[in-house]
């Protein structure tokens, strides 16, 4: 068992909360039952180590359950490795202030660009600029709850293995196709070259949410949080669309903005 809070290992495990860090090592931090156990199912490849509270463990069972069935599963010269550890020690690992007695060090999913929009995608959701962690998350959690055939999150936007992106998308990280990195110029030209109709969804839009034709193949454009999509990020979509607010609210958040308009292509194409 670990116990020792100042181990390099626990150290190189907590480093993984910093962008440069994750780089540097190709791996990031999941943390969390339904996250792990999500990762688990969809993508039990990528993982390099899990480490399981002591204590955390004896509450709840599955968690073990699950690390061993991801230990059986392995192929023959496949090495897995599922560590015990102490609630300090996974404390201090743990970018979280309350963890859940599980966390997974594993290699990123992201795909490339062209992979992402390759097979004639339906709908798909692009983000630009976006900053906020809690935002980026829930968009890619309401792209795969919706049936999105992609999120796309260009290189000006968070890191989508930032440890609180990676919580708060709940385990979608693993459900959909996503690329990260790409400039939006190139997102643009790779969706018209798909077939896309590019739908940049802002507040200044003059084109009302219900009157725009989602049963043709096309992406969402969303931008930051506080000021929307840039003029030219604007100029370059096919329309600039307004989700109506009927009440006083003065806005719609982008995460909840998003999801409306995912939901509205959802019904459309489903």
């Amino acid at each position: 068992m670990i116990t020792n809070t100042r181990s390099d290992r626990v150290k190189q495990v907590r480093a993984l909360g910093r962008r440069s860090a994750r780089e540097k090592a190709g791996l990031f931090l999941v943390e969390g039952r339904q996250a792990v156990r999500e990762l688990i199912r969809f993508a039990p490849e990528t993982i390099r180590d899990l480490y399981l509270d002591a204590e955390a463990t004896e509450r709840h069972p599955d968690l073990r359950e699950m690390t061993l069935s991801w230990q059986r599963d392995a192929e023959p010269d496949e090495r897995r490795f599922v560590h015990d550890c102490s609630a300090q020690v996974l404390a201090e690992m743990c970018d979280t202030e309350q963890p859940q007695g599980i966390i997974a060090v594993a290699r990123p999913v992201d795909r490339a660009l062209e992979e992402v929009l390759a097979g004639s995608p339906k709908f798909v959701v692009v983000l630009t600029n976006v900053r906020d962690p809690g935002n980026a998350g829930t968009v890619i959690r309401g792209a795969d709850a919706t049936g999105a055939d992609a999120v796309i999150v260009s290189d000006s936007s968070v890191d989508i293995y930032n440890p609180k992106v990676v919580r708060s998308t709940v385990g979608s990280l693993w459900h959909l196709p996503i690329c990260r990195g790409a400039a939006i110029e190139d997102i643009f030209a790779r969706c018209r070259d798909a077939g896309l109709t590019l739908h940049a969804a802002d507040g200044v839009g003059t084109t009302l949410l219900p009157d725009v034709e989602l049963s043709t193949p096309h992406a969402w454009v969303m931008g930051n949080e506080a000021w929307g999509l840039e003029p030219e990020v604007r100029e370059a979509c096919d329309d600039v669309v307004r989700v109506p607010i009927y009440g006083a609210a003065e806005s719609l958040n982008l995460a909840m903005a998003a999801t409306v308009c995912l939901y509205a292509s959802a019904g459309a194409q489903h």
